[in-house]
């Protein structure tokens, strides 16, 4: 399932292209976005491991006896917690991935994944036998050149089978998604560079990857909330 249904009835197909060294080789990806089969933008220069782990600490949460399932019964709900001292910002990212690289426009495009908790009264309207229930959800919203965006709302369980789907085509373009895989961060003889490490829009920083908070750069159109 890495084509996702979005909200305005529109299909976006998140397609992962190898990223070739100077000998032709592949060694990691950029996801290419297609809106209605369209080409739509590029981001995610070398996000092939981060989204690899990414998919790790999503199925890590989702887990019977994770620290998630003790606050969220529901496996639905359970999705990967901020990074410790991150702020408790109140939508905090999974990803957020921008233009390619430091020379490329900003309007190449974006993607990003925020978890958003929302509340619904379940029983009768102003009766004291029904209960709140709460929900977390993580929401996909990606930008095209156009500035134009679009928007997915996924469970924890089509989060995990749209990484899973990345990945798998990540496989068959011939790149490694595998930490200390060759060409990856932590590769023997290699100075490792993590593409963004953790979540909360913290910025990840390497020679040809960049990505930073959604506030940073303005953008022509935004869906509305």
């Amino acid at each position: 399932m890495r084509t996702l249904r979005c909200l305005d009835g529109s299909v976006l197909d998140v397609v992962p292209v190898a990223s070739l060294d100077r000998g032709g080789t592949p060694f990691e990806v950029t996801l290419e976005l297609r809106r209605d089969g369209d080409r739509f933008g590029a981001v995610g220069e070398r996000c092939g491991y981060f989204l690899a782990d990414l998919a790790r600490r999503v199925d890590a949460a989702r887990a019977d006896g994770s620290p998630q399932a003790a606050r969220w019964p529901d496996p639905d709900d359970r999705f990967p917690d901020p990074p410790a001292g991150g702020g408790g910002p109140r939508e905090p990212e999974l990803f957020a991935f921008r233009y390619r690289d430091r020379g490329d426009v900003i309007s190449a495009g974006e993607l990003r994944c925020a978890l958003r908790t929302s509340s619904m009264w379940v029983g009768r309207q102003q009766s004291a036998a029904g209960r709140w229930r709460v929900a977390r959800r993580a929401v996909i919203e990606a930008w095209g050149a156009s500035g134009r965006g679009v928007r997915a709302v996924l469970t924890s369980a089509e989060l995990a089978r749209f990484l899973a789907a990345v990945l798998a085509d990540v496989d068959r373009a011939g790149a490694s998604a595998t930490p200390g895989g060759p060409g990856m961060p932590g590769a023997p003889g290699m100075q490792g560079t993590s593409p963004m490490q953790g979540v909360s829009g913290t910025p990840g920083v390497s020679r040809t990857y960049r990505t930073a908070g959604p506030a940073r750069y303005g953008r022509a159109t935004r869906p509305a909330r």
